[in-house]
């Protein structure tokens, strides 16, 4: 992997500063499965006398349509928060499909072998397939303050937003609960019955398991928490600031281990950038590694300075999440995850 420093840093940088680095893209419109609800026809033929549809997205666009959509395509964590609602897409766009063929930890509870895969890596966008799909809208995240569209190429972006209006959620500089919120109300103006008792409860475990963190980290005030992410040759630390799950624990009182403002200019806020060699810099008793596909997980990493940290020694590494799915049920496990790691771990560092 001779480019594997040049093609992590252009991933992680976009990946993890959502286009801090200059190298964001935007989203467009499209999607469907066989339905705007639970991929049935009866629900499409509800969604087509439904009338029209209208939702502000966090761009401060209104987006409108004759109908509910019925035909959507979305950023494949976008498709498996709505999923997890009884929205089901057409088409993604993203980590979708690992190289085993199993499903990408993005893809959530959504069956892959059922929905369109328009592009599986950065870059990747079917335009031909997109079209094929008359899309009726188009949805993604967005990771910074311009409002560009998660995994939408830059340099396709024109032809994709033609097809088809596109509604962007933010996941920049903002705490979970917030798109959390946003994302329970776009599913709701597409059909989702968010007063269910499936939805009513996993918002109730969700507030369960944000109380049962806060109460960790209060209680265990010393415990210091590192947010770390490996390549071939970078070790990345992450700042609270920016990130929807680290600003979401910091206000929750866990005590993150922050890189200072100068190291975190370079990439515009998000993240630090260590050699293997100095991935000791700071102290940590807890280490929460970047559980996407495009990172090194922690059982690979054989880098001996690695091994010799006081975290990993104590076997208190857990996974991170920084793309969460966003629906309560998918956020609840990374709440209590992290929850249980505090009121376990020894004080190591």
């Amino acid at each position: 992997m001779p480019n594997a420093r040049a093609t992590h840093l252009t991933r992680r940088g976009i990946l993890a500063a959502g286009g801090a680095l200059g190298l964001g893209a935007v989203l467009a419109a499209c999607g469907d499965d066989k339905d705007s609800k639970n991929g049935g026809a009866d629900s499409t033929k509800a969604a087509e006398k439904s009338g029209p549809w209208t939702f502000e997205d966090d761009r401060g666009t209104t987006v409108k349509t004759d109908r509910i959509p019925a035909n959507i395509v979305a950023f494949t964590g976008v498709a498996a928060a709505l999923y997890d609602y009884g929205i089901e897409v057409k088409g993604v766009f993203g980590p979708t499909r690992t190289k085993d063929g199993k499903a990408d930890v993005q893809a959530g509870d959504m069956d892959i072998s059922k929905v369109t895969i328009l592009g599986n890596e950065w870059g990747q966008f079917n335009i031909e397939k997109y079209a094929g799909l008359a899309p009726e809208v188009l949805i993604s995240t967005m990771f910074d303050a311009a409002g560009t569209l998660w995994y939408v190429p830059a340099e396709s972006k024109a032809k994709i937003l033609k097809l088809a209006p596109s509604v962007g959620i933010s996941v920049y500089d903002v705490q979970m609960p917030k798109p959390l919120e946003r994302m329970l109300a776009l599913a709701e103006s597409l059909g989702a019955d968010v007063k269910s008792a499936k939805i009513t409860e996993a918002k109730k475990k969700f507030e369960t398991a944000a109380e049962r963190l806060r109460k960790a980290a209060k209680s265990r005030p010393e415990i210091k928490v590192l947010a770390g992410s490996a390549s071939q040759d970078i070790f990345y630390v992450s700042g609270s600031n920016l990130s929807i799950d680290l600003e979401y624990f910091k206000a929750l009182g866990v005590n993150i281990v922050e890189p200072s403002a100068k190291a975190l200019k370079a990439s515009g806020g998000w993240f630090e950038n260590l050699s293997w060699e100095n991935v000791d810099k700071y102290p940590a008793d807890i280490i929460i590694m970047d559980d996407r596909s495009s990172t090194i997980q922690p059982a690979d990493i054989t880098e001996a300075t690695w091994k010799k940290l006081p975290a990993v020694k104590a076997g208190q590494v857990i996974a991170r999440t920084p793309e969460p799915i966003l629906s309560y049920d998918k956020c609840t496990p990374i709440l209590d995850n992290l929850a249980e790691a505090i009121e376990k771990a020894k004080k190591v560092a």
